[in-house]
């Protein structure tokens, strides 16, 4: 395992990232537009790629192990400190933008994952006003079927008789 090897993975990471804003603007266009039908399947897709954003990163600080090992510097460096640290060639600057490209995915994605939150906590306001307006006084069905109001007089029990 080498630098090529972790570029790719780095550029498989990145493109993870990406597909996990793509899903977090389908979910915050569902949010917008008040299907809430479809949003379980929306955040059932954000937690997949999640999980495999997780995956990538584990796969990643493992190359990246083996690399500073190889190059010389402590096993468990950054990546920032790999690009930092990285022989005389090309792999520094690449290595660093793949980190800077990472952390504005990374911004957009907080971006968006406040944007998404602050419209489920409307929603969520929303029903509960909703709820909190509604009859508080259900019909129920009596034996003939027809629907009549609950009795709600109030009844004294007299024990001693």
């Amino acid at each position: 395992m080498g630098a090529n090897e972790l570029s790719a993975l780095l550029w498989r990471e990145r493109e993870l990232l990406e597909l996990l804003i793509f899903k977090l603007q389908e979910e915050q266009l569902l949010l917008q537009g008040g299907k809430s039908r479809w949003l379980q399947y929306a955040t059932r897709e954000v937690e997949q790629v999640l999980t495999l954003v997780r995956e990538a990163g584990l796969g990643r600080s493992v190359e990246v192990a083996a690399l500073a090992t190889q190059w010389g510097t402590a096993e468990d460096a950054t990546l920032s400190e790999l690009a930092a640290h990285s022989p005389a060639g090309p792999w520094g600057e690449i290595f660093a933008s793949h980190l800077k490209a990472m952390g504005d995915l990374t911004v957009q994605i907080r971006e968006l994952q406040g944007t998404n939150e602050r419209y489920i906590r409307a929603a969520v306001r929303s029903t509960q006003e909703t709820l909190s307006t509604l009859n508080v006084n259900p019909r129920t069905y009596d034996a003939s079927g027809a629907t009549a109001a609950p009795e709600t007089v109030a009844r004294i029990f007299d024990r001693n008789l």
